[in-house]
């Protein structure tokens, strides 16, 4: 974990960030918790206020910073964008890049703290050739690798990560020792600011929803639907509509608002382009290469050929053909447990 020995750890004020705060400081780091509120609301108050009793637990330097206005101009603001472009966006991935890292960094540089921390389940490791690249966390169910895929050298050479080679449930067992009131927080929800059902904040925000045909791959029209933004890519119940086979949606055309379904074989595709990488564990994808991929955050990796196109977008083949994906997710390219980088798929492939 060695990098400054001030850090500055970001503090959500759940239990991972809370034995973080105490395995750093018995590593003999002097931490300073930093609670980033990106909303105005109960929740960050009362993450505020959980932050500030585990650093005074442990007897450490606490401060809240307000980080609404660029997250909602990083993340609130390219999500809608995004819905209303056709895609499904993950906004977790680029919310730590673009914004939780960021204002870390930035608290960090005013506090004096060499370092930053944060409680994701993953590793950082310098390569033989002098670059920084997430590794997976040694507890595969909690692996948050995928979630740090876009970090830049510049983020990932000051980052530390003290949960990587823990469990979730000796982080639960730590936190009951050391008399924390959070060891049995509930998880936080992956998407931070909308709670529930995301349809009405997009509504909120301008998004409109038209209703349209529900066809098959042939263009066939079967039924018809209130809105695209209530369908995701690959799901299966729910549909409103049936057939000798069950069907699943295998795509959303935003241009005739179309919802798209299919056979499970025609839910699954052969590949991927993927725009805006970010590359870590190398500097560029020069030429073809094999490597695993992850499709989604929950998804299990599958064996690809990762082919660099002129532009530098890359396309992916699949070695076997797998569950479809949709526009506006990411794909994280692994070697081992390295990450090798991460970027958003652009479009799907048969």
């Amino acid at each position: 974990m060695e990098r400054g020995r001030r850090v500055a750890l970001g503090m959500s004020g759940g239990v991972d960030s809370a034995v973080s705060a105490a395995l750093l400081a018995r590593a003999g780091y002097e931490v300073v918790g930093v609670t980033c509120a990106f909303q105005r609301d109960d929740a960050s108050s009362r993450a505020v206020r959980d932050a500030a009793a585990t650093c005074a637990r442990l007897d450490l330097e606490h401060v809240a910073r307000d980080c609404t206005a660029p997250f909602e101009q990083q993340v609130i603001e390219p999500f809608v964008r995004a819905y209303a472009e056709g895609l499904t966006p993950s906004p977790c991935v680029g919310c730590n890049a673009h914004a939780k890292m960021p204002a870390l960094l930035q608290a960090a540089d005013d506090l004096g703290c060499a370092s930053v921390a944060t409680g994701h389940y993953a590793r950082i490791a310098r390569l033989d050739s002098g670059r920084f690249a997430v590794l997976c966390a040694l507890d595969t169910r909690k692996d948050q690798s995928y979630m740090l895929s876009l970090l830049s050298q510049e983020q990932l050479a000051r980052l530390v990560l003290p949960l990587g080679a823990v469990t979730k449930a000796e982080v639960r067992v730590m936190a009951a020792d050391l008399g924390l009131e959070v060891a049995d927080k509930p998880e936080s929800q992956d998407v931070c600011f909308i709670d529930g059902d995301y349809r009405p904040f997009l509504q909120k925000r301008g998004f409109v929803d038209v209703p349209g045909p529900i066809v098959d791959r042939a263009g066939h029209v079967l039924g018809e639907h209130a809105g695209l933004s209530g369908y995701t890519v690959g799901q299966r119940k729910g549909i409103g509509v049936s057939g000798p086979e069950p069907y699943y949606v295998v795509g959303k055309r935003y241009a005739d608002h179309a919802l798209v379904v299919g056979t499970a074989d025609e839910a699954r595709i052969g590949g991927v382009v993927v725009d805006g990488m970010n590359w870590q564990a190398v500097t560029t994808l020069d030429r073809p290469g094999d490597a695993m991929v992850k499709l989604r955050y929950r998804s299990t990796p599958a064996a690809c050929i990762m082919e660099p196109m002129e532009d530098g977008r890359v396309r992916v083949r699949l070695r076997s053909p797998q569950p479809t994906t949709a526009p506006g997710q990411f794909a994280v390219f692994y070697l081992g447990a390295t990450v090798l980088g991460g970027g958003i798929i652009e479009e799907v492939l048969a």
